[in-house]
């Protein structure tokens, strides 16, 4: 980890609610509560349609899916209007409001490198309406929308690597981040939430609901996507400086991930040992990318 990553002060007040309104072992809500606690009370929230996970106790306002990136760019451009420095405009958004519908306004203030910051929550589903395939539901998942048949095996695609994506757009900042890392998570925020310019914070929150898995297991499944290099954490910085943050020795068989989640059980020897092939050439670009302190497209 790099020296920014190591052990970071962790404020005792919290800057959401509780209790929230959460699902049990609900990964986003683990991730609002890192989030804000580093944030603190100086931020306006901006929210689309999505999952309750936990309410800020900072303003907040909130935006159909298309909306998402308009409504936050006006905020950061009014703040600047209005001399406020010190307040931030960030997002906490879904999956659905980052790599699906919400993707293309998000890119646009990307591409004007808006002084945004975008936190996403992502559970790799629009759970909040019954669990449809969005843009980061991975290949394989069952998802209402890629139910198990005879003509289905669930997500025909890979999901976005969204990431990336935005890193073609040369912004400031990209991080990845998990819930079963919190003082990286929080370290990211704190290094984030400063920087001028648009920024993305890509959480993994693993959904006990839709990814149909025990919810007191939720740190277990978002640890053992770090360790398998399924959600391999890292950050780009300026569209191309590329650093990983966990290097562990040898990653972990992906069965580690994909069997506690029953949105998985379907899968044939075959098709689990295609996304382990998948996931480890993935990571060897990876470690590539870390050697060079460069993206490796």
């Amino acid at each position: 980890m790099s020296e920014r990553m190591t052990r970071p002060q962790i404020p005792l007040e919290e800057g959401v609610i509780t209790p929230g309104s959460t699902c049990q072992g609900c990964g986003a809500a683990m991730a609002a509560r890192l989030t804000f606690k580093v944030m603190g009370p100086n931020v306006i929230r901006h929210g689309i349609p999505c999952c309750p996970d936990q309410s800020s106790k900072s303003p907040s306002t909130g935006s159909v899916f298309e909306g998402g990136g308009p409504c936050l760019t006006g905020t950061a451009r009014a703040l600047k209007a209005l001399g406020r420095t010190d307040i931030k405009a960030i997002a906490f958004f879904g999956d659905g409001g980052t790599y699906d519908i919400g993707f293309g306004g998000l890119m646009s203030a990307a591409q004007r490198n808006e002084n945004v910051f975008v936190v996403t929550k992502d559970n790799e589903a629009y759970m909040n309406t019954g669990g449809q395939h969005s843009g980061g539901s991975p290949k394989y998942a069952e998802t209402t929308t890629d139910a198990v048949g005879p003509n289905s095996r669930g997500s025909p695609v890979h999901k976005i690597n969204a990431a990336f994506a935005f890193a073609a757009m040369n912004i400031p900042y990209i991080a990845t981040a998990s819930v079963a890392f919190p003082e990286d998570l929080m370290a990211k925020v704190k290094y984030a939430k400063d920087i001028e310019g648009f920024r993305i914070l890509l959480i993994q929150s693993p959904c006990p609901v839709g990814w149909r898995y025990d919810p007191a297991k939720t740190i277990e499944v978002a640890r053992s996507g770090v360790q398998s290099g399924i959600w391999p954490l890292y950050e780009i910085e300026n569209g191309s400086s590329f650093k990983l943050n966990y290097k562990p020795k040898e990653l972990k068989p992906i069965t580690e991930y994909l069997k506690p989640q029953a949105r998985f059980r379907h899968m044939t020897e075959t098709e689990v040992n295609e996304i382990q092939v998948y996931t480890t050439a993935k990571w060897e670009k990876y470690l590539k990318a870390d050697e060079l302190k460069q993206i490796v497209f």
